[in-house]
């Protein structure tokens, strides 16, 4: 897959474009970008996402920017396995956010990518003030030699959105946020030092570092699995809480156990994907308990692991 940015930022070929954050790639993602790859086969353009980094809120209402799904890397990774030829990536700054609609058409769609056909949500807004529009696009279209395809409002029963992911992952609703996603939501992070206190206990975690703006899911212990630096998936017991066991108030820590798995992790970046929530974090009156529920956990992940196949890991790699 192509990626442009700004110092390399023009395409070679025609496209057909769909344009957006895609932060978590959930099913109405995977619904439009279907549809773009369907335009560009049919007309023999090149499939092209237009996307942003940072997250447009971030500049344009920081206290109010959503917590992402997923790093921008997961999103190429995942945009790349769903067929998609190339990707720009908008650097989203104070300039960006004032550039009117139609100058953003005439200078990203136009000249950069060659636009031939473009795919946007029937909601979708775009440029300063968010005063573009679908029919503003084609009015641009009729112009500038480009055609456009809205995408209806995709859900079953209730729309999917990022929004809707994030929601229902810092509520606790892990099985809903799955489901909007189409597959196990993912956590991408590097494994740092901790206190050695899973090892102390005879189970042995690697600790995760993740951005400061990464979503997790609500505090607890889950099934899930692995993807270890010789790139296979292995089961994973995952605890994302405060260690109420030792600490009044501890910061929140993701926590990996790996059944059998001996080697040396820290400083690798891991990928965990999150099967199902075991139960909430809590506080047990000694050691000796705590150490027979971990137990017990790792015993009904490994049991939850062997129900899934890769085919479960579908946009995970």
């Amino acid at each position: 897959m192509i990626i442009l940015r700004d110092d390399s930022r023009e395409s070679s070929e025609p496209s057909a474009v769909a344009i957006g954050v895609f932060d978590g790639l959930h099913l109405g993602h995977q619904k439009v970008i279907d549809r773009l790859c369907q335009v560009a086969k049919r007309h023999k353009v090149r499939s092209t996402v237009v996307t942003f980094d940072p997250h447009p809120a971030l500049i344009l209402a920081p206290e109010r920017a959503p917590l992402q799904i997923a790093t921008l890397e997961q999103r190429l990774e995942g945009l790349a396995l769903l067929g998609v030829d190339q990707v720009r990536i908008l650097d989203f700054d104070e300039q960006l956010a004032r550039e009117s609609a139609p100058s953003f058409v005439s200078r990203v769609l136009v000249h950069e990518l060659k636009t031939r056909h473009v795919i946007v949500g029937e909601d979708f807004h775009f440029g300063h003030n968010r005063d573009g529009d679908v029919e503003l696009l084609r009015l641009e279209g009729e112009s500038s030699g480009f055609s456009v395809h809205p995408a209806p409002i995709f859900g079953d029963g209730h729309r999917w959105s990022s929004s809707q992911v994030r929601q229902a992952l810092q509520g606790g609703d892990l099985a809903k946020a799955n489901a909007t996603l189409g597959r196990p939501f993912s956590l991408r992070g590097t494994v740092v030092h901790g206190d050695a206190r899973g090892r102390d206990l005879g189970y042995r975690t690697a600790n995760l570092s993740v951005g400061s703006r990464q979503v997790l899911p609500g505090l607890g212990i889950y099934a899930g699995a692995v993807r270890t630096p010789d790139a296979h998936w292995s089961p994973a017991a995952i605890s994302v809480g405060t260690r109420p066991q030792f600490y009044d108030e501890g910061a929140t820590l993701v926590e990996v156990h790996v059944p059998g798995f001996s080697g040396d992790l820290y400083e690798r970046v891991m990928d965990v994907a999150f099967l199902t929530h075991l139960r909430g974090e809590l506080a047990f009156d000694g050691v000796d308990e705590l150490v027979a529920q971990i137990g017990r956990d790792v015993a009904k992940t490994l049991e939850i692991y062997e129900k899934f196949t890769p085919e479960a890991f579908k946009l995970l790699g």
